[in-house]
């Protein structure tokens, strides 16, 4: 077994994985995961480089160009899904690349390019910018939004709580609600528990620090309904996620399956989809009703949580709008330039095949979320959904 620990792209993901590549007997195969995701990737061993590799690439714009386009055409799973001809984009693009062509006028074509995409897993960086779209409609979380939803919810929908508390530097928080027996927990991240050390071992030691703190056997006796509320989440880490659902189950099932591109000359080869299973965690659990609440702003890591329940044992409701639809973890790749893309190359597919990428994962009881009206109108409907569904079902 081997252990790298690698930093990350850029400053946007706080967490430092720890990647593992665990060598097969045969000496020919290997496997291969890291830490704070879920699923692996099998490797095997060619007897040389590529000759490709053997030689530095060219640093010019249209080397440049040409590695960002094969990149996608190689990789990205949901042109077809999309309605997208990268071929077309290709051939109006190309031409106004040429020699001259700088950095940052490359860093506008590339944003073009990919803005049809609406994929908020992809990025195009050049030093301190970055550029990405999310689907219509829909906001990326940022911790100013974060800050404003939550003061919002404190003041509006936790005013009659009791024992209210902050885990992880806020992004968890967890409070009873004044309705006997119904809790509420809100999850703002799966990642930045531990703004000291970004490893994915003390984000988890954080994250189960206000587990064990929540879900005393005291209070999973006397919860009837628990609301989960990942409206406002940036994502993170699949891993912790699938630690929370632990927490939630005293039976173990499937919390989806992944798989990855697999030839880069056919988009419908794909690796083996690998399920990831959720098994009952030895510490208290609830297992009750839970309801979860869900909108655009629901992504990445917030979103495979979101899935991950779907098939949870016992009753689980979606209440509000759809996730902003990116699930796949983030492939890094840097261009001759000097400029970087992230971009997906996986898909989460649920048990009959069908994944939730661009159009996201829609509720099963449609409510607004954080519109102007209802801040204006000091209403959250979907909290209040939620809470009027649980106690109904007492």
């Amino acid at each position: 077994m081997v252990r790298i620990v690698v930093g990350t792209a850029a400053s946007l993901l706080a967490l430092a994985p720890t990647v593992t590549v665990r060598p097969a007997p045969d000496g020919e195969h290997a496997r291969f995961g890291a830490d704070i995701a879920v699923g692996h990737r099998q490797l095997h061993r060619i007897g040389a480089l590529p000759a490709a590799c053997t030689r530095p690439p060219a640093a010019d714009p249209r080397t440049a160009f040409d590695v960002f386009w094969q990149s996608f055409e190689e990789n990205y799973p949901f042109f077809a899904a999309k309605g997208i001809d990268w071929h077309a984009v290709r051939d109006r693009y190309r031409p106004l690349v040429h020699k001259d062509t700088t950095r940052a006028r490359l860093f506008d074509i590339f944003s073009r390019m990919i803005t049809p995409l609406h994929d908020a897993h992809v990025l195009v960086l050049h030093g301190d910018r970055h550029y990405g779209v999310a689907r219509p409609g829909t906001v990326i979380p940022t911790g100013e939004l974060n800050d404003k939803v939550k003061r919002f919810v404190v003041a509006r929908d936790l005013a009659q709580a009791t024992d209210r508390q902050d885990f992880a530097g806020g992004l968890i928080t967890y409070a009873d609600l004044e309705q006997q027996g119904l809790g509420y927990l809100r999850i703002a991240s799966f990642d930045g528990y531990d703004r000291d050390n970004p490893s994915y071992t003390a984000q988890l030691a954080e994250l189960d620090r206000a587990l064990d703190t929540v879900l005393t056997p005291a209070r999973t006796r006397s919860l009837r309904g628990l609301v989960i509320d990942v409206r406002i989440n940036g994502g993170g880490s699949d891993a912790l996620g699938i630690r929370i659902a632990e927490r939630l189950t005293d039976t173990p099932y499937v919390a989806y399956s992944k798989r990855a591109r697999n030839d880069p000359a056919d988009p419908v080869m794909h690796t083996r989809p690998e399920p990831i299973p959720v098994n009952p965690s030895p510490k208290p659990r609830y297992t009750g009703p839970v309801a979860l609440l869900t909108g655009g702003s629901t992504v990445s890591a917030g979103e495979t949580f979101t899935q991950a329940l779907i098939d949870r044992p016992g009753r689980t409701v979606r209440i509000g709008r759809p996730t902003q639809g990116v699930f796949s973890d983030v492939m890094t790749r840097g261009l001759p330039d000097g400029m970087a893309v992230w971009l997906p190359n996986e898909e989460y597919l649920t048990r009959d095949d069908h994944t939730f990428d661009g159009t996201g994962i829609p509720p099963q009881i449609s409510e607004p979320v954080f519109t102007d009206e209802e801040f204006t109108k000091n209403r959250d409907s979907a909290f209040d959904r939620a809470v009027a569904l649980l106690r109904s079902a007492r």
